[in-house]
C-alpha cells in the first residue's frame, strides 16, 4: 500500500562495535562519517550528554593512538571542501550560549566549548558545521551516498581520561536531547524522526544495532520521562528481588537537583543511590545459596561458583512509572571478573553512588534489550532482546510504517575494531558539568 499525505522520513543506521564488558572495552562506540570526501570516525555512545565531537588536528593533550585501534584518526577542517567555522553571530552558537552549551571567542569570533564530564575529564574546541553521511533505509532500500550538514564539536584539548590511550576512540557521540544533539538537528530539518533506539549485544564480542528511529516490538514497554531535564531521568519506583519489594523509600529515586534515575549509555556499569544500595546489596546475598563461597574484589561483593549463574542468582525487577518494569537478569548486574580452574568469579557490578542520591543505568543494565528513545512522545522503552537478531523499525513519524531490518544488513558491525585488551576500569560520563562523579572501586 502506497503511502499517503505525509511525508517519508528516512531513518539513519550506524555501524556498531564494543561491548560493555570492562575486561575487554567497556563501552559501545559508532562508526561515523564527517566531511568531504568522508572520513571515518569511531566515537562513544554517550546518551549522557548531547553533542558529538571528535578530536581534531593540532589537539592539546589527544591521544594519538589507542589499544582499540592502531591509529586514531584527527578532523581537519581545511581539509573537507564543505566545511565551515560556526561563528558567535550565527543563530546557532547564539541560541546554545545561555545553556552553556557554547561560549564565544572575542579575538577569533569563534564559536567554542568546554565540557566536563562526571568521571571528571574534558574537551574544549571549536564547532565545525559539516556533511555527515549515512547509511539510509528509505522505502525498504539502502541509500549510501546520503548526507545532511550537521553542526559537531572540533576538540582541539583534552583531559583526565580522554588523554590515555587505554581505550582511546575519536570523540563522544552525545545523544541528548538539546538543540545541538545529532538528533534534534536531523529532525529539526526533516529528515529523520525525533526519536532513536539501540540494542547493544553482550555475548559473543558486543556490537549490535543504532538507528535514528524508532524499533518496533510486541513487548516493548514505556516509562514516561521526568519533564524540564538535563538527561534522560525516568521515574524509578522501587526495587524488587525474585518479586519481593525491597524496603527502600520511595523519596530515593524522586528526581531532584542531586537524586533520580538517569540512562546512561556513557557508564560501562550501574550505580545506585547510597540509601538503596544496602537493602539490594542484602536481597541478593539472602537469595543465593549458603553453600556459594564469597569474595571481595577491592570492596565489591563476588562469588565463587561452578554452575550457571541463572540458576544461582535471583531475578531483578526495576520498576517505573507507567507500570513499565526493566526485568534484570543475573548477567544483567554481574560482571564476570574471572575463572579460576572449573570455578568462576561473578561480581556484583551494580555499585554505591558513594555519598550521592543519584541512580545510574549504564550499559551493564541496558546490553541485550531494545532501548527506544521516542523524544517525541516524552518517553523511553525498553523489551529484552537478543540483539544479533532483526528488529523492525518505523520510518515514518506519523503513518509508523515499519520496515524489516536485519542487523547486519549494513555492516559486520563486531569487526570495526579490534580490542586485544584487559582493563577493569569504569567509566562513569553523565553528560557535561553534571556535578556528579562516578568512583570506579575495583
Amino acid at each position: 500500500m502506497e503511502e499517503c499525505c505525509s511525508p517519508l522520513v528516512a531513518w539513519f543506521d550506524f555501524p556498531v562495535g564494543g561491548t560493555f564488558d570492562p575486561l575487554l572495552v567497556g563501552l559501545y562506540f559508532a562508526r561515523v562519517q564527517l566531511g568531504s570526501p568522508p572520513r571515518e570516525f569511531y566515537v562513544q555512545i554517550d546518551t549522557g550528554s548531547d553533542i558529538l565531537w571528535v578530536s581534531c588536528s593540532s589537539c592539546n593533550g589527544c591521544p594519538e593512538t589507542s589499544r582499540l585501534q592502531s591509529q586514531l584518526n584527527f578532523f581537519d577542517p581545511q581539509s573537507s571542501s564543505t566545511a565551515s567555522l560556526i561563528s558567535c553571530s550565527d543563530r546557532r552558537c547564539s541560541s546554545r550560549v545561555q545553556s552553556s552549551d557554547a561560549s564565544c571567542s572575542s579575538q577569533n569570533n569563534q564559536c567554542t566549548y568546554t565540557f566536563q564530564y562526571g568521571d571528571g575529564s574534558g574537551t574544549s574546541g571549536y564547532y565545525v558545521s559539516d556533511l555527515m553521511h549515512f547509511d539510509t533505509i528509505l522505502g525498504g532500500s539502502v541509500t549510501t551516498n546520503s548526507s545532511a550538514p550537521i553542526v559537531f564539536g572540533c576538540s582541539n584539548m583534552q583531559t583526565g581520561e580522554l588523554t590515555k590511550s587505554d581505550r582511546a576512540i575519536d570523540g563522544i557521540f552525545g545523544f541528548g536531547q538539546q538543540d545541538m544533539s545529532v538528533i534534534s538537528q536531523l529532525s529539526s530539518q526533516g529528515l529523520a524522526p525525533k526519536a532513536f533506539s539501540h540494542c547493544l549485544k553482550g555475548e559473543n564480542g558486543g556490537g549490535g544495532i543504532l538507528v535514528l528511529g524508532e524499533i518496533v516490538a510486541p513487548n516493548i514497554v514505556y516509562s514516561p520521562l521526568v519533564p524540564s531535564q538535563p538527561h534522560y531521568n525516568l521515574n524509578l519506583q522501587s526495587i524488587s528481588v525474585n518479586s519481593q519489594t525491597l524496603p527502600i523509600d520511595p523519596e530515593v529515586f524522586v528526581t531532584s537537583s542531586n537524586r533520580g534515575t538517569v540512562i546512561d549509555s556513557g557508564t560501562t556499569l550501574a550505580y545506585l543511590a547510597e540509601e538503596a544500595y544496602d537493602p539490594f546489596i542484602s536481597a541478593i546475598s539472602a537469595a543465593v545459596p549458603q553453600s556459594v563461597r564469597t569474595d571481595f574484589s577491592k570492596g565489591n561483593l563476588c562469588y565463587v561458583i561452578t554452575s550457571s549463574v541463572s540458576d544461582i542468582f535471583p531475578q531483578v525487577s526495576l520498576n517505573f512509572a507507567g507500570g513499565a518494569s526493566m526485568i534484570l537478569r543475573s548477567q544483567d548486574y554481574l560482571v564476570l571478573q574471572n575463572s579460576i580452574g572449573g570455578a568462576s568469579v561473578w561480581c556484583i557490578g551494580i555499585l554505591k553512588s558513594q555519598g550521592q542520591g543519584i541512580t545510574i543505568l549504564g550499559d551493564l543494565v541496558l546490553k541485550d534489550k531494545i532501548v527506544v528513545y521516542d523524544l517525541a512522545g516524552q518517553r523511553i522503552g525498553w523489551s529484552n532482546y537478543d540483539c544479533s537478531m532483526s528488529v523492525n523499525v518505523s520510518t515514518t513519524s506519523s503513518t509508523r510504517r515499519s520496515e524489516f531490518v536485519n542487523a547486519g544488513q549494513l555492516s559486520d558491525s563486531t569487526s570495526l575494531l579490534r580490542y586485544p585488551i584487559n582493563i577493569f576500569r569504569e567509566t562513569c560520563d553523565i553528560g557535561k558539568d553534571s556535578g556528579i562523579g562516578c568512583t570506579d572501586t575495583r
